[in-house]
Protein backbone atom coordinates (compact mmCIF):
# COMPACT_ATOMS: atom_id res chain seq x y z
CA UNK A 1 0.00 0.00 0.00
CA UNK A 2 1.28 3.45 -0.97
CA UNK A 3 -0.10 6.82 0.11
CA UNK A 4 0.79 10.11 -1.57
CA UNK A 5 0.41 13.25 0.52
CA UNK A 6 -0.64 16.53 -0.99
CA UNK A 7 0.00 19.86 0.65
CA UNK A 8 -2.47 21.06 3.28
CA UNK A 9 -2.47 24.60 4.64
CA UNK A 10 -4.19 26.60 7.36
CA UNK A 11 -6.03 23.59 8.70
CA UNK A 12 -9.11 23.48 10.95
CA UNK A 13 -9.50 19.87 11.99
CA UNK A 14 -11.03 17.62 14.64
CA UNK A 15 -9.79 14.10 15.49
CA UNK A 16 -10.26 11.42 18.14
CA UNK A 17 -7.27 9.81 19.81
CA UNK A 18 -7.34 6.01 19.60
CA UNK A 19 -7.11 3.98 22.83
CA UNK A 20 -3.69 3.73 24.44
CA UNK A 21 -1.54 0.81 23.32
CA UNK A 22 0.50 0.86 26.53
CA UNK A 23 -2.54 0.74 28.78
CA UNK A 24 -4.25 -1.97 26.72
CA UNK A 25 -1.25 -4.34 26.91
CA UNK A 26 -0.99 -3.94 30.66
CA UNK A 27 -4.71 -4.13 31.39
CA UNK A 28 -5.05 -7.38 29.43
CA UNK A 29 -2.18 -8.91 31.40
CA UNK A 30 -3.47 -7.78 34.79
CA UNK A 31 -6.98 -8.99 33.96
CA UNK A 32 -5.62 -12.35 32.79
CA UNK A 33 -3.79 -12.89 36.09
CA UNK A 34 -6.59 -11.54 38.29
CA UNK A 35 -8.94 -13.37 40.60
CA UNK A 36 -12.35 -13.04 38.95
CA UNK A 37 -13.47 -11.70 35.60
CA UNK A 38 -12.74 -8.29 34.09
CA UNK A 39 -14.28 -6.14 31.40
CA UNK A 40 -11.72 -4.08 29.47
CA UNK A 41 -13.63 -1.19 27.95
CA UNK A 42 -12.44 0.60 24.80
CA UNK A 43 -9.26 -1.46 24.22
CA UNK A 44 -7.03 -0.69 21.28
CA UNK A 45 -7.44 -3.12 18.41
CA UNK A 46 -4.08 -3.26 16.64
CA UNK A 47 -1.45 -5.81 15.61
CA UNK A 48 0.64 -5.41 18.77
CA UNK A 49 -2.39 -5.92 21.00
CA UNK A 50 -3.40 -8.99 19.00
CA UNK A 51 0.04 -10.47 19.71
CA UNK A 52 -0.43 -10.02 23.47
CA UNK A 53 -4.02 -11.28 23.43
CA UNK A 54 -3.20 -14.39 21.38
CA UNK A 55 -0.23 -15.21 23.61
CA UNK A 56 -2.33 -14.92 26.76
CA UNK A 57 -4.98 -17.17 25.22
CA UNK A 58 -2.23 -19.64 24.33
CA UNK A 59 -1.35 -19.72 28.03
CA UNK A 60 -4.90 -20.73 28.89
CA UNK A 61 -6.62 -17.37 29.42
CA UNK A 62 -10.18 -17.02 28.13
CA UNK A 63 -10.61 -13.67 26.37
CA UNK A 64 -13.80 -12.80 24.52
CA UNK A 65 -13.52 -9.73 22.32
CA UNK A 66 -16.68 -7.69 21.82
CA UNK A 67 -17.37 -4.66 19.66
CA UNK A 68 -15.77 -2.14 22.04
CA UNK A 69 -14.71 -4.28 24.95
CA UNK A 70 -12.94 -7.49 25.92
CA UNK A 71 -14.13 -9.81 28.66
CA UNK A 72 -11.28 -11.61 30.40
CA UNK A 73 -11.69 -14.59 32.72
CA UNK A 74 -8.97 -14.27 35.34
CA UNK A 75 -6.72 -17.22 36.14
CA UNK A 76 -5.64 -16.15 39.63
CA UNK A 77 -2.07 -16.24 38.40
CA UNK A 78 -2.04 -19.96 37.51
CA UNK A 79 -1.43 -20.31 33.79
CA UNK A 80 -2.09 -23.65 32.08
CA UNK A 81 0.40 -23.79 29.23
CA UNK A 82 0.47 -26.90 27.02
CA UNK A 83 3.82 -28.69 26.64
CA UNK A 84 5.89 -27.29 23.78
CA UNK A 85 4.02 -23.97 23.64
CA UNK A 86 5.62 -21.49 21.21
CA UNK A 87 4.31 -17.94 21.26
CA UNK A 88 5.03 -15.65 18.29
CA UNK A 89 5.24 -12.00 19.35
CA UNK A 90 5.72 -10.96 15.70
CA UNK A 91 7.06 -7.38 15.82
CA UNK A 92 5.66 -6.39 19.23
CA UNK A 93 8.51 -5.59 21.58
CA UNK A 94 6.09 -4.77 24.39
CA UNK A 95 4.47 -8.21 24.09
CA UNK A 96 7.86 -9.94 24.06
CA UNK A 97 9.19 -8.16 27.11
CA UNK A 98 6.09 -8.05 29.29
CA UNK A 99 5.18 -11.68 28.66
CA UNK A 100 8.67 -13.07 29.29
CA UNK A 101 8.12 -12.59 33.04
CA UNK A 102 4.49 -13.70 32.86
CA UNK A 103 5.66 -16.98 31.26
CA UNK A 104 7.31 -17.89 34.59
CA UNK A 105 3.78 -18.42 35.93
CA UNK A 106 3.23 -21.28 33.47
CA UNK A 107 3.23 -24.93 34.47
CA UNK A 108 5.42 -25.87 31.51
CA UNK A 109 8.36 -24.23 29.70
CA UNK A 110 7.37 -21.67 27.06
CA UNK A 111 9.22 -20.41 23.97
CA UNK A 112 8.79 -16.78 22.90
CA UNK A 113 9.88 -15.80 19.42
CA UNK A 114 9.16 -13.08 16.87
CA UNK A 115 10.02 -11.39 13.59
CA UNK A 116 13.58 -11.03 12.25
CA UNK A 117 13.71 -7.50 13.71
CA UNK A 118 12.49 -8.82 17.07
CA UNK A 119 15.49 -11.13 17.14
CA UNK A 120 17.71 -8.01 17.03
CA UNK A 121 16.06 -6.32 20.04
CA UNK A 122 17.87 -6.86 23.37
CA UNK A 123 16.44 -9.01 26.14
CA UNK A 124 19.59 -9.74 28.11
CA UNK A 125 19.10 -7.40 31.09
CA UNK A 126 15.60 -8.78 31.68
CA UNK A 127 16.87 -12.36 31.47
CA UNK A 128 19.62 -11.61 33.99
CA UNK A 129 17.13 -10.17 36.48
CA UNK A 130 14.63 -13.01 36.07
CA UNK A 131 17.37 -15.59 36.56
CA UNK A 132 18.24 -13.94 39.88
CA UNK A 133 14.55 -14.11 40.86
CA UNK A 134 14.27 -17.86 40.25
CA UNK A 135 13.61 -18.17 36.52
CA UNK A 136 15.58 -19.88 33.79
CA UNK A 137 15.95 -18.05 30.48
CA UNK A 138 17.60 -19.92 27.63
CA UNK A 139 18.62 -17.96 24.52
CA UNK A 140 17.94 -20.27 21.61
CA UNK A 141 19.87 -18.48 18.85
CA UNK A 142 21.91 -15.40 19.82
CA UNK A 143 22.85 -14.73 23.44
CA UNK A 144 20.91 -11.77 24.82
CA UNK A 145 18.22 -11.78 22.14
CA UNK A 146 15.01 -13.65 21.29
CA UNK A 147 13.91 -16.35 20.79
CA UNK A 148 13.99 -17.48 24.42
CA UNK A 149 12.85 -20.55 26.34
CA UNK A 150 11.38 -19.59 29.71
CA UNK A 151 11.16 -22.08 32.57
CA UNK A 152 11.56 -22.17 36.33
CA UNK A 153 9.50 -20.22 38.85
CA UNK A 154 9.26 -16.62 39.98
CA UNK A 155 10.44 -17.11 43.55
CA UNK A 156 11.03 -13.41 44.25
CA UNK A 157 13.71 -11.56 46.19
CA UNK A 158 15.79 -8.49 45.51
CA UNK A 159 17.62 -7.76 42.27
CA UNK A 160 19.22 -4.89 40.39
CA UNK A 161 17.76 -4.26 36.93
CA UNK A 162 19.61 -2.54 34.10
CA UNK A 163 16.90 -0.44 32.43
CA UNK A 164 19.17 1.76 30.37
CA UNK A 165 17.86 0.29 27.11
CA UNK A 166 14.21 -0.12 28.08
CA UNK A 167 11.97 0.47 31.09
CA UNK A 168 9.94 -2.49 29.82
CA UNK A 169 12.46 -4.79 31.52
CA UNK A 170 11.24 -3.33 34.82
CA UNK A 171 7.54 -3.24 33.83
CA UNK A 172 7.76 -6.91 32.86
CA UNK A 173 8.91 -8.02 36.31
CA UNK A 174 6.52 -5.66 38.07
CA UNK A 175 3.48 -7.02 36.23
CA UNK A 176 4.21 -10.61 37.27
CA UNK A 177 5.60 -9.81 40.73
CA UNK A 178 2.33 -10.12 42.73
CA UNK A 179 2.47 -13.86 41.99
CA UNK A 180 6.05 -14.43 43.20
CA UNK A 181 6.50 -16.69 46.23
CA UNK A 182 7.97 -13.78 48.19
CA UNK A 183 8.17 -10.02 47.83
CA UNK A 184 10.03 -8.58 44.85
CA UNK A 185 12.35 -5.59 45.28
CA UNK A 186 13.82 -4.01 42.16
CA UNK A 187 16.78 -1.59 42.39
CA UNK A 188 17.38 0.55 39.30
CA UNK A 189 20.50 2.43 38.28
CA UNK A 190 20.18 6.07 37.17
CA UNK A 191 19.40 6.61 33.50
CA UNK A 192 16.23 4.56 33.11
CA UNK A 193 14.98 4.67 29.52
CA UNK A 194 11.43 6.00 29.12
CA UNK A 195 10.72 6.12 32.88
CA UNK A 196 7.20 7.54 32.45
CA UNK A 197 6.05 4.13 31.21
CA UNK A 198 6.73 2.78 34.70
CA UNK A 199 4.05 5.20 35.92
CA UNK A 200 1.65 3.66 33.42
CA UNK A 201 2.56 0.16 34.65
CA UNK A 202 2.02 1.06 38.30
CA UNK A 203 -1.23 2.86 37.48
CA UNK A 204 -2.67 -0.33 35.97
CA UNK A 205 -1.29 -2.61 38.68
CA UNK A 206 -2.75 -0.52 41.47
CA UNK A 207 -6.08 -0.19 39.66
CA UNK A 208 -6.30 -4.00 39.73
CA UNK A 209 -5.42 -4.14 43.41
CA UNK A 210 -1.67 -4.80 43.57
CA UNK A 211 0.38 -3.30 46.39
CA UNK A 212 3.48 -1.48 45.14
CA UNK A 213 5.88 0.75 47.03
CA UNK A 214 8.36 2.98 45.25
CA UNK A 215 11.21 5.41 45.72
CA UNK A 216 11.00 7.51 42.59
CA UNK A 217 12.49 5.54 39.73
CA UNK A 218 15.20 4.06 41.96
CA UNK A 219 13.42 1.24 43.79
CA UNK A 220 10.14 -0.68 43.57
CA UNK A 221 8.76 -3.11 46.16
CA UNK A 222 5.88 -5.41 45.19
CA UNK A 223 4.09 -7.38 47.87
CA UNK A 224 3.79 -11.07 46.98
CA UNK A 225 0.59 -13.11 47.19
CA UNK A 226 -1.67 -10.07 46.91
CA UNK A 227 -3.29 -10.87 43.56
CA UNK A 228 -4.95 -8.65 41.04
CA UNK A 229 -8.74 -8.48 41.32
CA UNK A 230 -11.08 -8.55 38.35
CA UNK A 231 -12.81 -5.28 37.56
CA UNK A 232 -14.18 -3.07 34.81
CA UNK A 233 -11.37 -0.98 33.38
CA UNK A 234 -11.59 1.70 30.69
CA UNK A 235 -8.60 2.39 28.45
CA UNK A 236 -7.75 6.07 28.06
CA UNK A 237 -6.77 7.74 24.79
CA UNK A 238 -3.23 7.64 23.45
CA UNK A 239 -1.10 10.80 23.49
CA UNK A 240 1.53 9.14 21.26
CA UNK A 241 -0.97 8.69 18.45
CA UNK A 242 -2.50 12.11 19.06
CA UNK A 243 0.91 13.72 18.50
CA UNK A 244 0.62 13.26 14.73
CA UNK A 245 -2.53 15.33 14.67
CA UNK A 246 -1.11 18.01 16.97
CA UNK A 247 1.89 18.27 14.64
CA UNK A 248 -0.43 19.10 11.74
CA UNK A 249 -1.31 22.41 13.38
CA UNK A 250 2.37 23.22 13.93
CA UNK A 251 3.49 22.24 10.42
CA UNK A 252 0.54 23.42 8.34
CA UNK A 253 -0.69 26.32 10.44
CA UNK A 254 -4.22 26.62 11.79
CA UNK A 255 -6.04 24.67 14.49
CA UNK A 256 -6.35 21.00 15.41
CA UNK A 257 -8.46 19.61 18.25
CA UNK A 258 -8.07 16.01 19.48
CA UNK A 259 -10.61 14.35 21.76
CA UNK A 260 -10.61 11.24 23.97
CA UNK A 261 -7.61 12.39 26.04
CA UNK A 262 -7.26 12.17 29.81
CA UNK A 263 -6.19 15.65 31.04
CA UNK A 264 -4.46 14.12 34.10
CA UNK A 265 -2.81 11.22 32.27
CA UNK A 266 0.64 10.04 33.38
CA UNK A 267 1.62 9.28 29.77
CA UNK A 268 5.05 10.75 29.10
CA UNK A 269 4.17 11.68 25.54
CA UNK A 270 2.10 14.58 26.88
CA UNK A 271 5.48 16.34 26.90
CA UNK A 272 5.11 16.71 23.14
CA UNK A 273 2.58 19.46 23.84
CA UNK A 274 5.08 21.29 26.03
CA UNK A 275 7.59 21.10 23.19
CA UNK A 276 5.08 22.60 20.75
CA UNK A 277 4.35 25.45 23.15
CA UNK A 278 8.07 26.19 23.42
CA UNK A 279 8.29 26.31 19.64
CA UNK A 280 5.53 28.91 19.37
CA UNK A 281 2.25 26.99 19.27
CA UNK A 282 -0.72 27.66 21.51
CA UNK A 283 -2.04 24.69 23.50
CA UNK A 284 -5.45 24.68 25.23
CA UNK A 285 -6.93 21.93 27.39
CA UNK A 286 -10.68 21.64 26.90
CA UNK A 287 -11.89 18.89 29.23
CA UNK A 288 -11.11 15.62 27.47
CA UNK A 289 -9.90 17.44 24.35
CA UNK A 290 -6.69 19.32 23.60
CA UNK A 291 -6.47 22.05 20.98
CA UNK A 292 -3.24 23.13 19.31
CA UNK A 293 -3.08 26.19 17.10
CA UNK A 294 -0.18 27.83 15.34
CA UNK A 295 0.30 31.13 13.54
CA UNK A 296 3.64 32.38 12.30
CA UNK A 297 7.11 30.90 12.47
CA UNK A 298 8.31 28.03 14.64
CA UNK A 299 11.38 28.40 16.84
CA UNK A 300 13.92 25.65 17.48
CA UNK A 301 14.35 24.33 21.02
CA UNK A 302 16.60 22.17 23.18
CA UNK A 303 14.67 19.43 24.96
CA UNK A 304 15.24 16.11 26.73
CA UNK A 305 12.70 13.59 25.40
CA UNK A 306 13.89 10.53 27.35
CA UNK A 307 10.39 10.04 28.82
CA UNK A 308 8.61 10.65 25.51
CA UNK A 309 10.32 8.34 23.01
CA UNK A 310 7.34 7.65 20.76
CA UNK A 311 6.91 11.32 19.83
CA UNK A 312 10.57 12.05 19.05
CA UNK A 313 10.21 11.44 15.31
CA UNK A 314 7.11 13.62 15.18
CA UNK A 315 9.01 16.41 16.93
CA UNK A 316 11.82 16.01 14.40
CA UNK A 317 9.33 16.69 11.62
CA UNK A 318 8.14 19.88 13.33
CA UNK A 319 11.73 20.93 14.01
CA UNK A 320 12.63 20.55 10.34
CA UNK A 321 10.32 23.51 9.55
CA UNK A 322 11.59 25.74 12.37
CA UNK A 323 13.73 28.80 11.64
CA UNK A 324 16.44 27.91 14.19
CA UNK A 325 18.12 24.63 15.23
CA UNK A 326 16.55 22.04 17.55
CA UNK A 327 18.43 19.58 19.76
CA UNK A 328 16.49 16.54 21.08
CA UNK A 329 18.49 14.65 23.71
CA UNK A 330 18.11 11.59 25.94
CA UNK A 331 17.08 9.34 23.07
CA UNK A 332 19.94 6.88 22.52
CA UNK A 333 17.55 3.98 23.22
CA UNK A 334 15.60 4.73 20.02
CA UNK A 335 18.10 2.57 18.13
CA UNK A 336 16.45 -0.51 19.70
CA UNK A 337 12.90 0.19 18.50
CA UNK A 338 11.06 -1.38 15.53
CA UNK A 339 13.88 0.15 13.53
CA UNK A 340 16.96 2.14 14.48
CA UNK A 341 14.94 5.34 14.66
CA UNK A 342 17.98 7.58 15.09
CA UNK A 343 19.49 6.32 11.85
CA UNK A 344 16.26 6.02 9.87
CA UNK A 345 15.00 9.49 10.84
CA UNK A 346 18.36 11.00 9.88
CA UNK A 347 18.59 9.18 6.55
CA UNK A 348 14.99 9.77 5.48
CA UNK A 349 14.86 13.43 6.51
CA UNK A 350 18.06 14.07 4.60
CA UNK A 351 16.47 12.43 1.54
CA UNK A 352 13.89 15.25 1.63
CA UNK A 353 16.56 17.94 1.92
CA UNK A 354 16.73 18.10 5.71
CA UNK A 355 19.82 18.98 7.71
CA UNK A 356 19.95 16.50 10.62
CA UNK A 357 22.71 14.72 12.49
CA UNK A 358 23.17 12.26 15.34
CA UNK A 359 25.30 13.75 18.12
CA UNK A 360 25.79 11.33 21.01
CA UNK A 361 22.37 10.64 22.56
CA UNK A 362 20.76 13.47 20.60
CA UNK A 363 19.37 14.42 17.21
CA UNK A 364 20.12 17.92 15.95
CA UNK A 365 17.87 19.40 13.24
CA UNK A 366 18.86 22.62 11.47
CA UNK A 367 16.87 24.81 9.07
CA UNK A 368 17.04 23.67 5.46
CA UNK A 369 14.77 23.87 2.38
CA UNK A 370 12.75 20.66 2.04
CA UNK A 371 11.33 18.95 -1.03
CA UNK A 372 9.12 15.99 -1.82
CA UNK A 373 10.23 12.42 -2.16
CA UNK A 374 9.60 8.77 -1.46
CA UNK A 375 9.69 7.43 2.11
CA UNK A 376 10.18 3.74 2.86
CA UNK A 377 9.52 3.47 6.63
CA UNK A 378 11.17 0.07 6.92
CA UNK A 379 8.01 -1.45 8.41
CA UNK A 380 8.14 1.04 11.31
CA UNK A 381 4.69 2.43 12.08
CA UNK A 382 5.92 5.61 13.78
CA UNK A 383 8.29 6.43 10.94
CA UNK A 384 5.40 6.14 8.48
CA UNK A 385 3.04 8.36 10.49
CA UNK A 386 5.58 11.05 11.36
CA UNK A 387 6.73 11.45 7.75
CA UNK A 388 3.11 11.46 6.60
CA UNK A 389 2.51 14.54 8.74
CA UNK A 390 5.58 16.24 7.30
CA UNK A 391 4.36 15.29 3.83
CA UNK A 392 1.08 17.11 4.42
CA UNK A 393 3.01 20.29 5.20
CA UNK A 394 4.76 20.40 1.83
CA UNK A 395 3.12 17.88 -0.52
CA UNK A 396 4.53 15.42 -3.04
CA UNK A 397 5.65 12.89 -0.42
CA UNK A 398 4.87 9.21 -1.02
CA UNK A 399 4.81 6.74 1.89
CA UNK A 400 5.40 3.10 0.93
CA UNK A 401 4.46 0.17 3.19
CA UNK A 402 1.78 2.51 4.54
CA UNK A 403 -0.15 -0.43 6.02
CA UNK A 404 2.51 -0.78 8.75
CA UNK A 405 0.58 1.79 10.83
CA UNK A 406 -1.77 -1.05 11.81
CA UNK A 407 0.83 -2.05 14.41
CA UNK A 408 -0.42 0.70 16.73
CA UNK A 409 -2.98 2.89 14.90
CA UNK A 410 -5.00 0.98 12.26
CA UNK A 411 -7.35 3.93 11.76
CA UNK A 412 -4.64 6.51 11.03
CA UNK A 413 -5.17 6.83 7.28
CA UNK A 414 -8.96 6.64 7.70
CA UNK A 415 -8.94 9.57 10.14
CA UNK A 416 -6.86 11.64 7.69
CA UNK A 417 -9.17 10.63 4.83
CA UNK A 418 -12.18 11.65 6.91
CA UNK A 419 -10.75 15.16 7.03
CA UNK A 420 -10.08 15.18 3.29
CA UNK A 421 -6.30 15.04 3.72
CA UNK A 422 -5.60 11.85 1.75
Amino acid sequence: MEVTLRKAGNVDLNFQAPPSKSYTHRALIAASLAVGDSLISNPLEAEDIAATREALMGMGVEIIAGERSSRVRGTGGTLCCPPGLVMNMHNSGTSMRLLTSVALLCNNPVILTGSPRMKERPLGPLADALTALGGSIEFMEKTGFPPVKVSGRLTGGRVRVDAGMSSQFVSSILMAAPYAHRDVVLDLDPGVASPSYLDVTLSVMEAFGATVGREGYRRFHVAARIPYNGRTYEIEGDYSSASYFFALAALCGGRVRVGNLNPSSCQGDRRFLTALESMGCRVRSLGESVEVSCEGDLEGIEIDMSSSPDTVQTLCMVASKARSPTRISGIAHLKWKESDRLESTTTLLRSLGGDVSIEGDALVIRPAPLHGGRIDPGDDHRTAMSFAVLGLSMGNVKITQAECVSKSFPGFWEQLAGQGLV
